[in-house]
Protein backbone atom coordinates (compact mmCIF):
# COMPACT_ATOMS: atom_id res chain seq x y z
CA UNK A 1 0.00 0.00 0.00
CA UNK A 2 2.81 2.06 -0.44
CA UNK A 3 3.69 2.03 -4.14
CA UNK A 4 3.35 5.22 -6.05
CA UNK A 5 -0.09 5.47 -7.86
CA UNK A 6 -0.55 5.37 -11.65
CA UNK A 7 -3.75 5.59 -13.17
CA UNK A 8 -3.82 2.14 -14.70
CA UNK A 9 -5.56 -0.70 -11.94
CA UNK A 10 -7.49 -3.12 -13.64
CA UNK A 11 -10.38 -2.81 -13.52
CA UNK A 12 -22.41 24.31 -2.15
CA UNK A 13 -23.12 28.46 1.30
CA UNK A 14 -19.44 30.04 1.74
CA UNK A 15 -18.55 31.64 4.84
CA UNK A 16 -17.61 35.08 5.35
CA UNK A 17 -14.67 34.08 7.51
CA UNK A 18 -12.64 33.19 4.64
CA UNK A 19 -12.89 36.41 2.92
CA UNK A 20 -11.92 38.29 6.17
CA UNK A 21 -8.76 36.46 6.93
CA UNK A 22 -7.60 36.06 3.26
CA UNK A 23 -5.02 38.61 2.09
CA UNK A 24 -5.42 39.36 -1.95
CA UNK A 25 -2.52 37.76 -3.53
CA UNK A 26 -0.48 40.11 -5.84
CA UNK A 27 -0.89 39.98 -8.96
CA UNK A 28 2.10 39.11 -11.14
CA UNK A 29 3.98 41.57 -12.28
CA UNK A 30 5.89 40.25 -15.32
CA UNK A 31 5.58 41.29 -18.71
CA UNK A 32 3.42 39.47 -21.04
CA UNK A 33 6.61 39.83 -23.53
CA UNK A 34 8.21 37.13 -21.03
CA UNK A 35 5.97 34.82 -22.22
CA UNK A 36 7.77 32.44 -24.63
CA UNK A 37 5.85 30.79 -27.35
CA UNK A 38 6.81 29.33 -30.87
CA UNK A 39 3.41 31.11 -32.35
CA UNK A 40 4.02 30.26 -36.03
CA UNK A 41 3.64 26.42 -36.34
CA UNK A 42 0.32 27.39 -34.18
CA UNK A 43 -0.90 29.66 -36.54
CA UNK A 44 -0.28 27.78 -39.33
CA UNK A 45 -2.88 25.43 -37.59
CA UNK A 46 -5.32 27.53 -35.77
CA UNK A 47 -5.29 31.18 -34.34
CA UNK A 48 -6.83 32.08 -31.25
CA UNK A 49 -10.56 32.24 -30.83
CA UNK A 50 -10.37 36.17 -30.41
CA UNK A 51 -9.91 36.32 -33.98
CA UNK A 52 -13.81 36.76 -34.86
CA UNK A 53 -15.51 33.91 -36.52
CA UNK A 54 -16.60 36.69 -39.16
CA UNK A 55 -20.07 34.30 -39.51
CA UNK A 56 -20.82 33.88 -36.24
CA UNK A 57 -20.10 38.35 -35.85
CA UNK A 58 -22.18 38.93 -38.67
CA UNK A 59 -25.44 37.12 -36.51
CA UNK A 60 -27.44 38.07 -33.56
CA UNK A 61 -27.14 36.55 -29.88
CA UNK A 62 -27.88 32.95 -29.66
CA UNK A 63 -30.59 32.08 -26.80
CA UNK A 64 -28.36 29.43 -24.64
CA UNK A 65 -30.41 26.10 -24.62
CA UNK A 66 -33.08 25.52 -22.08
CA UNK A 67 -35.03 22.11 -21.23
CA UNK A 68 -38.35 22.28 -19.85
CA UNK A 69 -38.78 19.88 -16.94
CA UNK A 70 -41.47 17.83 -18.73
CA UNK A 71 -39.01 17.44 -21.62
CA UNK A 72 -35.79 16.22 -19.83
CA UNK A 73 -38.25 13.92 -17.61
CA UNK A 74 -39.32 12.47 -20.78
CA UNK A 75 -35.67 12.02 -21.54
CA UNK A 76 -34.66 10.44 -18.46
CA UNK A 77 -37.62 7.95 -19.15
CA UNK A 78 -36.43 7.42 -22.72
CA UNK A 79 -32.78 6.94 -22.44
CA UNK A 80 -31.37 7.82 -19.04
CA UNK A 81 -31.00 12.17 -19.91
CA UNK A 82 -28.69 13.48 -21.93
CA UNK A 83 -25.89 12.79 -22.34
CA UNK A 84 -22.25 14.56 -22.12
CA UNK A 85 -19.21 14.41 -24.68
CA UNK A 86 -15.48 16.10 -24.19
CA UNK A 87 -14.74 17.14 -27.60
CA UNK A 88 -10.37 17.82 -28.12
CA UNK A 89 -11.08 19.77 -30.84
CA UNK A 90 -7.00 20.51 -31.20
CA UNK A 91 -3.54 18.94 -29.10
CA UNK A 92 -2.11 22.61 -29.43
CA UNK A 93 -2.10 24.43 -25.91
CA UNK A 94 0.03 27.63 -25.09
CA UNK A 95 0.40 26.49 -21.67
CA UNK A 96 3.83 24.80 -20.03
CA UNK A 97 1.82 22.84 -16.95
CA UNK A 98 4.75 20.49 -15.40
CA UNK A 99 2.06 17.48 -14.86
CA UNK A 100 0.18 17.90 -18.28
CA UNK A 101 1.76 16.05 -21.23
CA UNK A 102 0.15 18.80 -23.57
CA UNK A 103 2.72 21.12 -22.07
CA UNK A 104 3.92 23.54 -24.72
CA UNK A 105 7.50 22.80 -24.26
CA UNK A 106 7.12 18.76 -23.74
CA UNK A 107 4.26 18.71 -27.21
CA UNK A 108 6.21 17.41 -30.75
CA UNK A 109 5.12 20.42 -32.74
CA UNK A 110 4.99 17.52 -36.12
CA UNK A 111 2.25 16.45 -34.23
CA UNK A 112 -0.19 18.92 -33.73
CA UNK A 113 -3.53 18.30 -35.30
CA UNK A 114 -7.01 20.34 -34.79
CA UNK A 115 -10.22 19.61 -36.40
CA UNK A 116 -11.91 21.19 -39.08
CA UNK A 117 -14.80 23.29 -38.62
CA UNK A 118 -16.90 20.95 -40.76
CA UNK A 119 -15.66 18.23 -39.04
CA UNK A 120 -16.86 19.84 -36.06
CA UNK A 121 -20.39 20.87 -37.55
CA UNK A 122 -20.43 17.11 -38.35
CA UNK A 123 -19.79 15.71 -34.31
CA UNK A 124 -22.32 18.47 -33.22
CA UNK A 125 -25.36 16.72 -35.60
CA UNK A 126 -23.98 13.76 -34.79
CA UNK A 127 -24.06 14.34 -30.92
CA UNK A 128 -28.14 15.47 -31.42
CA UNK A 129 -29.18 12.44 -32.95
CA UNK A 130 -27.28 10.53 -30.07
CA UNK A 131 -28.41 12.28 -27.51
CA UNK A 132 -25.91 14.10 -26.08
CA UNK A 133 -26.97 17.25 -24.96
CA UNK A 134 -23.71 18.93 -23.07
CA UNK A 135 -20.25 19.42 -25.59
CA UNK A 136 -17.62 20.06 -23.67
CA UNK A 137 -14.64 21.78 -25.85
CA UNK A 138 -11.19 20.76 -24.13
CA UNK A 139 -7.69 20.74 -26.04
CA UNK A 140 -5.42 21.06 -25.74
CA UNK A 141 -6.55 24.32 -24.98
CA UNK A 142 -9.54 24.91 -26.98
CA UNK A 143 -8.69 29.02 -27.24
CA UNK A 144 -6.70 28.54 -29.70
CA UNK A 145 -8.69 27.26 -31.86
CA UNK A 146 -9.97 29.83 -34.83
CA UNK A 147 -13.29 28.31 -35.18
CA UNK A 148 -13.83 27.91 -31.61
CA UNK A 149 -16.58 30.67 -31.54
CA UNK A 150 -18.62 29.27 -34.81
CA UNK A 151 -18.44 25.64 -33.00
CA UNK A 152 -20.16 26.98 -29.93
CA UNK A 153 -22.78 29.20 -31.84
CA UNK A 154 -23.88 25.94 -34.11
CA UNK A 155 -23.75 23.55 -30.96
CA UNK A 156 -25.88 26.38 -29.28
CA UNK A 157 -28.25 26.69 -32.06
CA UNK A 158 -28.63 22.69 -32.72
CA UNK A 159 -29.86 22.17 -28.86
CA UNK A 160 -26.92 21.50 -27.39
CA UNK A 161 -25.34 23.30 -24.07
CA UNK A 162 -21.81 24.03 -25.28
CA UNK A 163 -18.81 24.46 -22.61
CA UNK A 164 -14.93 25.60 -23.01
CA UNK A 165 -12.80 24.09 -20.52
CA UNK A 166 -9.46 26.82 -20.31
CA UNK A 167 -6.51 27.40 -18.84
CA UNK A 168 -7.47 31.32 -19.15
CA UNK A 169 -4.63 32.64 -20.87
CA UNK A 170 -6.53 33.55 -23.96
CA UNK A 171 -9.53 35.40 -22.22
CA UNK A 172 -9.82 39.01 -24.07
CA UNK A 173 -13.06 41.64 -23.86
CA UNK A 174 -13.92 40.61 -27.74
CA UNK A 175 -13.51 36.77 -27.63
CA UNK A 176 -15.51 36.94 -23.90
CA UNK A 177 -18.26 39.02 -25.44
CA UNK A 178 -18.30 36.87 -28.45
CA UNK A 179 -19.10 33.35 -27.16
CA UNK A 180 -21.58 34.87 -24.52
CA UNK A 181 -23.46 35.74 -27.48
CA UNK A 182 -23.01 32.48 -28.88
CA UNK A 183 -24.79 30.71 -26.71
CA UNK A 184 -21.83 29.64 -24.21
CA UNK A 185 -23.38 28.20 -21.03
CA UNK A 186 -20.82 27.33 -18.99
CA UNK A 187 -16.89 27.89 -18.48
CA UNK A 188 -14.62 25.50 -16.65
CA UNK A 189 -11.26 27.19 -16.00
CA UNK A 190 -7.76 25.56 -14.54
CA UNK A 191 -6.12 26.34 -10.97
CA UNK A 192 -3.41 24.82 -9.44
CA UNK A 193 -2.36 26.49 -6.04
CA UNK A 194 -4.24 28.93 -3.42
CA UNK A 195 -1.07 31.35 -4.46
CA UNK A 196 -0.71 33.31 -7.67
CA UNK A 197 2.54 33.08 -7.89
CA UNK A 198 2.68 29.18 -7.86
CA UNK A 199 0.08 28.77 -9.89
CA UNK A 200 1.39 31.22 -12.93
CA UNK A 201 5.03 29.58 -12.86
CA UNK A 202 3.25 26.21 -12.70
CA UNK A 203 1.28 27.03 -15.99
CA UNK A 204 3.78 29.04 -17.88
CA UNK A 205 1.48 31.89 -18.20
CA UNK A 206 2.22 35.16 -16.48
CA UNK A 207 -0.83 37.79 -15.51
CA UNK A 208 -3.24 35.00 -16.74
CA UNK A 209 -4.56 34.99 -12.95
CA UNK A 210 -5.59 38.50 -13.46
CA UNK A 211 -7.68 37.36 -16.68
CA UNK A 212 -9.51 34.84 -15.23
CA UNK A 213 -10.55 37.23 -12.45
CA UNK A 214 -11.90 39.39 -15.45
CA UNK A 215 -12.99 36.16 -16.83
CA UNK A 216 -15.15 35.71 -13.75
CA UNK A 217 -16.49 39.04 -13.47
CA UNK A 218 -18.32 39.25 -17.14
CA UNK A 219 -19.28 35.78 -17.12
CA UNK A 220 -21.23 36.51 -14.00
CA UNK A 221 -22.28 39.24 -15.38
CA UNK A 222 -23.87 37.82 -18.40
CA UNK A 223 -25.24 34.90 -16.74
CA UNK A 224 -23.35 32.18 -17.39
CA UNK A 225 -21.51 29.68 -14.77
CA UNK A 226 -17.77 29.25 -14.41
CA UNK A 227 -16.17 26.46 -12.24
CA UNK A 228 -12.65 26.32 -10.92
CA UNK A 229 -11.04 23.12 -11.87
CA UNK A 230 -8.67 22.28 -9.40
CA UNK A 231 -5.80 19.61 -9.88
CA UNK A 232 -5.10 17.42 -6.66
CA UNK A 233 -1.46 18.08 -6.64
CA UNK A 234 1.48 19.09 -4.65
CA UNK A 235 1.12 22.30 -5.01
CA UNK A 236 -1.75 22.50 -2.86
CA UNK A 237 -0.03 22.91 0.68
CA UNK A 238 -3.21 23.37 2.34
CA UNK A 239 -6.66 22.64 1.29
CA UNK A 240 -8.26 25.13 3.46
CA UNK A 241 -7.01 28.08 2.12
CA UNK A 242 -8.39 27.16 -1.26
CA UNK A 243 -11.90 28.63 -0.63
CA UNK A 244 -10.84 32.15 0.11
CA UNK A 245 -8.26 31.88 -2.46
CA UNK A 246 -11.19 31.00 -5.61
CA UNK A 247 -13.92 33.76 -4.31
CA UNK A 248 -10.88 36.30 -4.35
CA UNK A 249 -10.62 35.23 -8.50
CA UNK A 250 -14.19 35.56 -8.97
CA UNK A 251 -15.19 31.54 -8.37
CA UNK A 252 -18.19 30.30 -7.04
CA UNK A 253 -17.78 26.47 -7.15
CA UNK A 254 -15.43 24.46 -7.93
CA UNK A 255 -14.29 21.19 -8.92
CA UNK A 256 -11.68 18.35 -8.37
CA UNK A 257 -9.70 16.29 -11.00
CA UNK A 258 -8.21 13.63 -9.29
CA UNK A 259 -4.27 13.33 -10.04
CA UNK A 260 -3.15 11.06 -13.83
CA UNK A 261 0.10 9.91 -13.76
CA UNK A 262 -1.21 7.38 -17.12
CA UNK A 263 -3.37 7.64 -19.59
CA UNK A 264 -4.08 4.88 -22.67
CA UNK A 265 -5.97 6.81 -24.24
CA UNK A 266 -4.88 9.35 -27.16
CA UNK A 267 -5.95 12.09 -24.69
CA UNK A 268 -1.97 13.55 -23.26
CA UNK A 269 -2.96 15.27 -19.61
CA UNK A 270 -1.23 13.27 -17.34
CA UNK A 271 2.62 13.56 -16.22
CA UNK A 272 4.94 10.98 -14.12
CA UNK A 273 5.61 14.50 -12.62
CA UNK A 274 6.30 14.56 -8.75
CA UNK A 275 3.87 16.97 -8.07
CA UNK A 276 1.13 14.23 -8.85
CA UNK A 277 2.85 11.08 -8.15
CA UNK A 278 1.23 9.86 -5.02
CA UNK A 279 1.69 6.74 -2.54
CA UNK A 280 -1.84 5.03 -2.40
CA UNK A 281 -1.98 6.23 1.44
CA UNK A 282 -1.50 9.61 0.41
CA UNK A 283 -3.91 9.59 -2.23
CA UNK A 284 -6.39 8.65 0.32
CA UNK A 285 -5.65 11.11 2.35
CA UNK A 286 -5.43 13.85 -0.10
CA UNK A 287 -9.33 12.67 -0.58
CA UNK A 288 -9.94 12.84 2.80
CA UNK A 289 -8.82 16.54 2.82
CA UNK A 290 -11.00 17.51 -0.18
CA UNK A 291 -14.02 16.01 2.17
CA UNK A 292 -13.11 17.95 5.10
CA UNK A 293 -12.84 21.01 3.22
CA UNK A 294 -16.00 20.82 1.56
CA UNK A 295 -17.31 20.01 5.07
CA UNK A 296 -15.36 23.01 6.79
CA UNK A 297 -15.75 25.66 4.55
CA UNK A 298 -19.35 25.42 2.95
CA UNK A 299 -17.50 26.07 -0.51
CA UNK A 300 -19.38 24.48 -3.32
CA UNK A 301 -17.70 21.70 -4.17
CA UNK A 302 -19.12 19.78 -7.36
CA UNK A 303 -17.21 16.64 -6.58
CA UNK A 304 -20.11 14.97 -4.62
CA UNK A 305 -19.09 13.44 -1.30
CA UNK A 306 -20.15 9.82 -2.18
CA UNK A 307 -17.60 9.87 -5.78
CA UNK A 308 -15.05 11.56 -3.10
CA UNK A 309 -16.11 8.00 -0.73
CA UNK A 310 -16.36 6.32 -4.17
CA UNK A 311 -12.54 6.64 -4.82
CA UNK A 312 -10.90 5.69 -1.15
CA UNK A 313 -12.57 2.38 -1.77
CA UNK A 314 -11.33 2.25 -5.14
CA UNK A 315 -7.71 2.60 -3.48
CA UNK A 316 -8.69 0.48 -0.73
CA UNK A 317 -9.06 -2.25 -3.19
CA UNK A 318 -12.78 -2.34 -1.56
CA UNK A 319 -16.35 -2.85 -3.51
CA UNK A 320 -16.91 -0.11 -5.46
CA UNK A 321 -20.85 0.83 -5.57
CA UNK A 322 -21.35 2.88 -8.52
CA UNK A 323 -19.84 1.52 -12.23
CA UNK A 324 -18.77 4.36 -14.14
CA UNK A 325 -21.76 5.58 -17.62
CA UNK A 326 -17.98 6.30 -19.51
CA UNK A 327 -18.93 4.82 -22.63
CA UNK A 328 -22.76 4.68 -22.03
CA UNK A 329 -23.19 8.27 -21.34
CA UNK A 330 -19.91 10.30 -21.30
CA UNK A 331 -17.49 10.09 -23.79
CA UNK A 332 -14.33 11.52 -25.30
CA UNK A 333 -13.79 12.46 -28.83
CA UNK A 334 -10.17 13.20 -30.47
CA UNK A 335 -8.77 15.75 -32.86
CA UNK A 336 -8.63 12.36 -34.83
CA UNK A 337 -12.45 11.98 -34.62
CA UNK A 338 -11.86 8.59 -32.86
CA UNK A 339 -14.56 8.29 -29.95
CA UNK A 340 -13.39 6.80 -26.62
CA UNK A 341 -15.14 5.57 -23.77
CA UNK A 342 -12.95 7.86 -21.52
CA UNK A 343 -9.64 9.38 -21.60
CA UNK A 344 -8.16 6.14 -19.87
CA UNK A 345 -9.44 3.29 -22.30
CA UNK A 346 -6.97 1.85 -24.49
CA UNK A 347 -8.78 1.55 -27.62
CA UNK A 348 -11.58 3.58 -29.28
CA UNK A 349 -15.19 3.11 -29.68
CA UNK A 350 -15.45 3.64 -33.02
CA UNK A 351 -14.75 6.69 -35.67
CA UNK A 352 -17.16 9.45 -34.52
CA UNK A 353 -18.93 8.97 -37.94
CA UNK A 354 -19.71 5.14 -37.20
CA UNK A 355 -21.06 6.24 -33.69
CA UNK A 356 -24.77 5.37 -32.76
CA UNK A 357 -27.04 3.49 -29.44
CA UNK A 358 -25.26 -0.11 -30.76
CA UNK A 359 -21.65 1.24 -30.06
CA UNK A 360 -22.77 2.10 -26.55
CA UNK A 361 -21.06 0.26 -23.76
CA UNK A 362 -22.55 -0.53 -20.23
CA UNK A 363 -20.66 -3.04 -18.08
CA UNK A 364 -19.97 -0.72 -14.94
CA UNK A 365 -16.15 -0.71 -15.36
CA UNK A 366 -14.60 0.86 -12.40
CA UNK A 367 -10.90 0.67 -13.92
CA UNK A 368 -9.97 4.35 -13.04
CA UNK A 369 -10.56 7.39 -10.71
CA UNK A 370 -11.23 10.14 -13.64
CA UNK A 371 -13.61 12.31 -11.56
CA UNK A 372 -15.38 13.99 -15.37
CA UNK A 373 -17.02 10.26 -15.67
CA UNK A 374 -17.09 8.91 -12.29
CA UNK A 375 -18.40 11.72 -10.59
CA UNK A 376 -21.14 12.24 -12.84
CA UNK A 377 -21.92 8.56 -13.28
CA UNK A 378 -23.30 8.70 -9.33
CA UNK A 379 -24.84 12.18 -10.13
CA UNK A 380 -26.78 10.14 -12.88
CA UNK A 381 -27.32 7.03 -11.56
CA UNK A 382 -30.98 7.53 -10.44
CA UNK A 383 -32.41 8.63 -13.83
CA UNK A 384 -30.78 5.61 -15.45
CA UNK A 385 -32.31 3.28 -13.00
CA UNK A 386 -35.87 5.58 -13.64
CA UNK A 387 -34.96 4.79 -17.35
CA UNK A 388 -34.03 0.92 -16.62
CA UNK A 389 -37.31 0.50 -14.65
CA UNK A 390 -39.53 2.36 -17.10
CA UNK A 391 -38.48 0.71 -19.89
CA UNK A 392 -38.56 -3.09 -18.16
CA UNK A 393 -42.72 -1.98 -16.79
CA UNK A 394 -42.96 -1.33 -20.81
CA UNK A 395 -41.80 -5.23 -21.60
CA UNK A 396 -44.00 -6.43 -18.87
CA UNK A 397 -41.17 -7.48 -16.82
CA UNK A 398 -42.39 -6.15 -13.33
CA UNK A 399 -39.65 -7.78 -10.81
CA UNK A 400 -37.13 -6.41 -13.13
CA UNK A 401 -38.58 -3.09 -12.92
CA UNK A 402 -39.56 -2.75 -9.15
CA UNK A 403 -35.43 -3.73 -8.68
CA UNK A 404 -34.49 -0.80 -10.58
CA UNK A 405 -37.32 1.62 -8.10
CA UNK A 406 -36.10 0.00 -5.10
CA UNK A 407 -32.09 0.13 -5.97
CA UNK A 408 -30.79 1.81 -2.75
CA UNK A 409 -28.45 3.20 -4.39
CA UNK A 410 -31.20 5.44 -5.87
CA UNK A 411 -31.55 7.50 -2.80
CA UNK A 412 -27.28 7.90 -2.32
CA UNK A 413 -27.80 9.41 -6.02
CA UNK A 414 -30.63 11.94 -5.28
CA UNK A 415 -29.02 12.92 -2.36
CA UNK A 416 -25.58 13.49 -4.71
CA UNK A 417 -28.30 15.39 -6.81
CA UNK A 418 -29.21 17.69 -3.97
CA UNK A 419 -25.75 18.67 -2.73
CA UNK A 420 -24.95 19.77 -6.57
CA UNK A 421 -28.68 21.17 -7.29
CA UNK A 422 -27.82 24.91 -7.66
CA UNK A 423 -24.50 23.79 -9.69
CA UNK A 424 -26.70 21.71 -11.79
CA UNK A 425 -29.32 23.92 -12.34
CA UNK A 426 -26.79 26.62 -13.66
CA UNK A 427 -25.10 24.20 -16.53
Amino acid sequence: MDGTIHQDRGSQGRTGAAKKCFAAPCISSQNARDYRMDSAPLNSVAAPASAPDTAAAASGPVVRPRRSGFQLFREVLDHGGPGYLQFAITNICNADCDFCGFARSKFDPKARRSVTLQEARDVIDICVRNHIGYLLFVGGEPMVHRDLRAMTRYAAERGLHPMICTNGGLWTEENMRGLADDGLSSVIMSIDAHDVAKHEKNRGLPDVCRKIRRANEFFHSAGIQTTASITASRLIEDYDKLPAFLEWLGFRSCTFSYPLTSLASSYLSFSDSGLVSYTRDELIEVFEKIKQMKRRSGYPVVNPMESLREMQRHLKGERERFGCLGGHKYFYLDWHLNLYRCHYWETPMCNIYEFDETKLIRDGCTRCMIDCYRDPSVLQFVAISASDAWNALKRGRLLKAAGHVFDRRNLTSLKAVWEDRKWIGKV
